[in-house]
């Protein structure tokens, strides 16, 4: 996997942790062509799951702003036809980051306005600082969520909750957020990558086959009959019976030992 992007940085702080950083602080970390090409090269290199990586951390650059969203700036005195094109590239980032198949957990350090909101939003869960804020913007700007959105936000707050955010295009503050279910936890902006990057290890100390699977119960389960949604966890749980992870934490439990998982 690539680890050199233009617009955002990419590290890693724990053997199998990778912390990505929107890395446009001057632009208020906005979404350009140049951005949504380099998330979309990540997102796509990590859903085929060429790497060892078991949870991804989502941040942005500075202490005031998470993402901006859409660079307005860059997209001034496009055409119909350049901005369909921009767009279509980070709808396909977003499909990519859809499928990736590990965790990934947003910790919203400031600002999280429409894209950067849907961004968040994508994620699996997601931490904020006491002083972030948050909005669906677009409808005030001619345009409506193309980011996922409109699906992800009333999958978390439910329809009414949704229809008013997106409707009245108002911001809504981190209390907020995390009191209708768009965030899991605040904390103070100093430590939240510090606590994110800690829920993240944690994760990643667990098997990796069944982190992944229960991932894949979870998503799909929600866009199926219940009973359906009932059987595909259910397979899901057979395939990990026979795996070398199944057999040490077993092993390791009996031992009175921590397990040491290889994602086997």
């Amino acid at each position: 996997m690539i680890l050199d992007y233009a617009t955002i940085k990419v590290g890693k702080p724990h053997p199998h942790v990778i912390l990505v950083t929107l890395d446009r602080p001057r632009t208020a970390n906005a979404i350009n062509t140049q951005m949504a090409k380099d998330l979309y090269a990540l997102f796509s290199a990590l859903a085929r799951d060429e790497v060892d990586i078991r949870a991804l951390v989502l941040t942005g650059a500075g202490e005031k702003v998470f993402c901006a969203g859409g660079d307005l700036k860059e997209r001034n005195g496009m055409t119909d036809e350049q901005w369909s094109h921009q767009h279509e590239i980070m709808e396909k980032a977003l499909f990519e980051l859809h499928d990736v198949p590990v965790p990934v957990i947003a910790a919203i350090n400031g600002a999280a306005f429409g894209g950067g909101c849907e961004l968040a939003l994508a994620a699996d869960f997601a931490y904020a600082s006491e002083e972030a804020r948050f909005a669906l913007t677009e409808t005030s700007l001619g345009i409506m969520p193309g980011a996922g959105g409109t699906q992800n936000l009333p999958r978390a707050v439910g329809l009414k909750r949704a229809n008013e955010i997106i409707l009245t295009a108002i911001p809504f503050s981190a209390h907020e957020a995390m009191e209708w279910g768009v965030v899991n936890r605040l904390y103070p902006g100093e430590v939240l990558l510090e606590k994110t990057l800690a829920i993240a290890g944690r994760i990643a100390e667990n098997a990796p086959l069944a982190i992944r699977q229960a991932k894949r119960a979870m998503r799909a389960g929600l866009d199926m009959e219940k009973r359906a949604a009932l059987q595909h966890e259910i397979d899901l749980y057979h395939e990990l019976i026979s795996s070398e992870d199944r057999h040490e934490g077993v092993k390791a439990f009996n031992e009175k030992r921590k397990p040491v998982f290889r994602g086997t």
